[in-house]
């Protein structure tokens, strides 16, 4: 990734940490709780799910930049997808961030900014836990989730 990408990577990392989009609770939701015990991430997910079209996404909690962004993102890209599409993004997601600095980002939209993960392998959970989290959520299992 060139110097130029990596610098508007983080820009978009740190705007969606700062200021989180969708922090907030949605009454009446489907939830899911996600817990990172190596960094303390912790997040609730919240998603309103209808014809299996997930129509509103939330969180709230408390954790590291790359945790808080990647939630944040992840609420506003999954506005709108199937649930299948949903978890489908989570496999692009960890695909992006396990893969060589070399290899292209391809077409995930805001949540290519995550790609600089990929030189931090301690990261790679807290970037991953809030999707592990909605996928939980969307399944109807209501259950906590945890990286380790």
């Amino acid at each position: 990734m060139s110097e130029d990408l990596d610098a508007l990577y983080q820009r978009v990392i740190l705007d969606h940490s700062r200021r989180p989009r969708n922090y907030r609770a949605i009454e009446r939701a489907r939830e899911a709780e996600g817990h990172n015990p190596l960094c303390g991430d912790r997040l609730t997910i919240y998603l309103r799910i209808e014809d299996d079209r997930i129509v509103d996404a939330s969180f709230l909690g408390t954790g590291c930049a790359i945790a808080m962004a990647s939630a944040s993102m992840m609420t506003e890209v999954v506005r709108g997808k199937t649930v299948g599409e949903a978890e489908a993004l989570l496999v692009r997601l960890r695909r992006l961030i396990t893969s060589p600095r070399d290899t292209p980002v391809g077409d995930l939209g805001p949540i290519a900014a995550l790609a600089g993960v990929r030189r931090f392998a301690l990261r790679q959970k807290c970037a991953t836990l809030p999707w592990h989290a909605l996928v939980a959520g969307a399944s109807h299992s209501g259950r906590s989730v945890s990286t380790e």
